[in-house]
């Protein structure tokens, strides 16, 4: 009898072990195959993503050029920002949105909607949304292999520009922030690219969205700038992807109120992941597709 008790609990340690291998394998599987996809054409990738580092040194350049004329009509900051606090603003804007951005992530769901495509997700055991997480996720391992060296290259040179190393508590909810930017910023444009279950057509809406994200993410100016006009701004999710992470290194935001607003950050992660589920299912159940 004590025998049979073992063997059972074996039995069933091996199966939850399979089982943790078997997940670790596929994906792994979906990492690699789409690594191996985007270096196919990796002279184009590497080019398209070192071209993105020119609007860096135009927006120094155009912030340069406005503090000179606030510094003749004897201002020295803007909405208490210097020119320093600006640039490294800016600088750490730009990492926090090389983690949030999704590019052809909602337009590519709509057209796999469209055209159909969509159903081998449907037809085989392959979740869409967990496959193109991970699929997103090997995007941007390649684009970090190829950005590392130029985005250390940008911070080298204007490290003038920029704070002393922050502490440790600072720098761990930078890097927390940074990584739920990057969950949020995927569930956003998935949930638009859903919407194609009852549109088909959403390339107005994400027109729209992308409009909104630089103005209210905090891309564009910090939003301090801007909650006198919008006061609700800093309520929704937007400001994660590129003001907070920003904010939180730069020391905007006590110590102190850092984890209540990792808190409310992973709420938006939980409310935009059940959005996710609920459009899906609900597409699904209303999706029509015909031909072999």
């Amino acid at each position: 009898m004590t025998t049979n008790n073992v063997t059972g609990s074996s039995a069933e340690t091996w199966s939850v072990q399979d089982s943790l291998c078997w997940w670790i394998r596929l994906k792994w599987l979906i990492l690699r195959t789409a690594m191996e996809e985007r270096l196919v054409y990796r002279g184009d990738f590497a080019f398209a993503t070192l071209v993105r580092f020119l609007p860096i040194v135009t927006q120094i350049f155009l912030w340069g050029a406005i503090f000179t004329v606030a510094a003749d009509n004897e201002k020295t900051e803007l909405e208490n920002y210097s020119l320093n606090k600006m640039v490294a603003y800016f600088l750490l804007v730009m990492i926090a949105r090389a983690f949030s951005s999704m590019p052809g992530l909602a337009t590519g769901i709509a057209e796999s909607i469209r055209n159909g495509s969509v159903r081998k997700y449907l037809l085989q055991p392959v979740d869409m949304l967990d496959y193109l997480f991970w699929h997103r996720i090997a995007h941007k391992l390649v684009y970090y292999a190829v950005a590392t060296g130029p985005f250390a290259l940008v911070f080298w040179l204007c490290r003038s520009y920029l704070p002393g190393w922050p502490s440790g508590v600072v720098m761990t909810a930078f890097v927390i922030s940074l990584l739920f930017g990057f969950v949020i910023g995927f569930l956003i444009e998935s949930l638009i690219g859903l919407i194609a279950f009852w549109f088909l057509e959403v390339s107005s809406l994400i027109f729209i969205y992308m409009m909104l994200n630089y103005f209210l993410s905090g891309h564009m100016i910090p939003l301090e700038w801007i909650d006198g006009w919008f006061p609700w701004v800093h309520y929704l999710p937007l400001k994660y992807l590129a003001y907070f992470p920003a904010a939180v290194l730069l020391g905007l935001i006590p110590e102190s109120d850092l984890p209540g607003e990792l808190g409310v950050q992973a709420t938006w992660i939980v409310v935009l992941l059940i959005a996710n589920r609920l459009a899906f299912h609900y597409g699904v159940r209303r999706y029509g597709a015909f031909g072999g």
